[in-house]
C-alpha cells in the first residue's frame, strides 16, 4: 500500500486568495454514511496521497473523507513569496477546505510538519472540530538529525535548486539502513511531487519546523479530544517525545507496529483501525 494506491477519491480545487488548494475527496459510504467527516493534512513534502491506503476504508466505514494538498505542496501550487506560509495561514487553509466542502465538526488529522498545523488550526477555532489527531508529529521543533538536515537546506536550494536537491536525496537515499528501492511508478511519482512543489514554500516549511514552539498547555486546554499515534519506529520526533506529548493532553496514545514515520502507507490497516476506535469512542462520548 502506497501513495499511488486506488482509493475512491476524486480530485476537487479549492479556491483561495492565494491559489487554488487540491484535495482528493471520497464521499461515505451510501449505506453508512451516518458518521460525519475527516480532513487529511499532510507533511512536509508530502502530499494528499501520502492518505491513499486509508481514503477507501474511511469512505466505506461511512464518514467522508478529504485529503489535502497544503498551499506549495505538489497540486497546490502556491505564491513564490514568504508571507503566504506563515503557520497562521497554512493553518487558515484547513479551515477554508473545510469550509468551502461544508465539512460540519470533522476529525482532523495532521502527519508530521501536517501536525504542527492541524494544532494550529483547532487552537484559532477549537470548536470547528470533533477530535484531533496528531501523527507523528511532536510538542515543537524537528530536533536531531533531521533537524540539522533541514538547516541546510535554504543554502542547498540556493547553489543547486530544486532539481539538484532532488538528486542529492536520491543519492543519498540508500545509505539509511531501512532504504527500499520503490518500484517506478511510485519512484516517478515522487520525483514529480517533490520537483512540483514550491521552492518558497519548501524553505519556509522547513524553517518553521526548526522553529515552532511548544504549544501543548495551549492545546490542553482547548478541551478538543486528541489522539497521539505514531510509528513504532518513528525516527522523526523520538516516540518517547510524543509518549510524553500524550501524557500531557491526557490523549489517547496509539503505536503502530511495522512503521516509521509515515504509518499510514507503511501499515494502514493498523492505522485505519486505531483512527476508527479513537473516533467511535469520541462519538460515542
Amino acid at each position: 500500500m502506497r501513495q499511488v494506491s486506488e482509493h475512491p477519491a476524486q480530485r476537487y480545487f479549492v479556491p483561495t486568495s492565494h491559489g487554488p488548494l487540491a484535495v482528493l475527496r471520497a464521499e461515505a459510504s451510501a449505506q453508512r454514511a451516518t458518521r460525519g467527516a475527516v480532513l487529511l493534512v499532510p507533511g512536509f513534502t508530502g502530499s494528499k496521497e501520502d492518505f491513499a491506503p486509508l481514503l477507501g476504508p474511511i469512505s466505506a466505514s461511512g464518514r467522508e473523507v478529504v485529503a489535502m494538498d497544503q498551499r506549495g505542496q505538489h497540486e497546490s501550487h502556491g505564491p513564490e513569496h514568504p508571507g503566504p506560509y506563515t503557520m497562521k495561514e497554512l493553518s487558515g487553509d484547513v479551515l477554508r477546505v473545510a469550509d468551502h466542502l461544508g465539512l460540519e465538526h470533522p476529525h482532523l488529522v495532521g502527519h508530521s510538519f501536517g501536525g504542527l498545523v492541524a494544532r494550529a488550526a483547532v487552537l484559532s477555532e477549537p470548536k470547528r472540530f470533533r477530535s484531533l489527531t496528531l501523527m507523528d508529529s511532536g510538542p515543537s521543533a524537528l530536533g536531531g538529525p533531521r533537524a540539522e538536515r533541514l538547516a541546510l537546506l535554504s543554502p542547498v536550494l540556493d547553489a543547486v535548486g530544486l532539481q539538484g536537491v532532488y538528486e542529492a536525496l536520491e543519492a543519498l537515499a540508500p545509505n539509511d539502513p531501512h532504504y527500499v528501492p520503490p518500484e517506478p511508478d511510485l519512484k516517478e511519482f515522487l520525483r514529480r511531487r517533490f520537483l512540483a512543489q514550491s521552492e518558497t514554500g519548501l524553505r519556509e516549511m522547513g524553517r518553521q519546523l526548526r522553529e515552532e514552539p511548544d504549544r501543548v498547555a495551549e492545546l490542553a486546554e482547548m478541551g478538543i479530544p486528541v489522539c497521539v499515534l505514531h510509528g513504532a519506529r518513528d525516527d522523526a520526533w523520538a516516540p518517547s517525545l510524543q509518549a510524553d506529548m500524550a501524557h500531557r493532553l491526557a490523549a489517547r496514545y496509539e503505536v503502530v507496529p511495522d512503521a516509521f514515520h509515515s504509518p499510514a502507507v507503511e501499515n494502514p490497516r493498523v492505522t485505519f483501525a486505531a483512527l476508527q476506535s479513537f473516533w467511535r469512542d469520541t462519538e460515542a462520548g
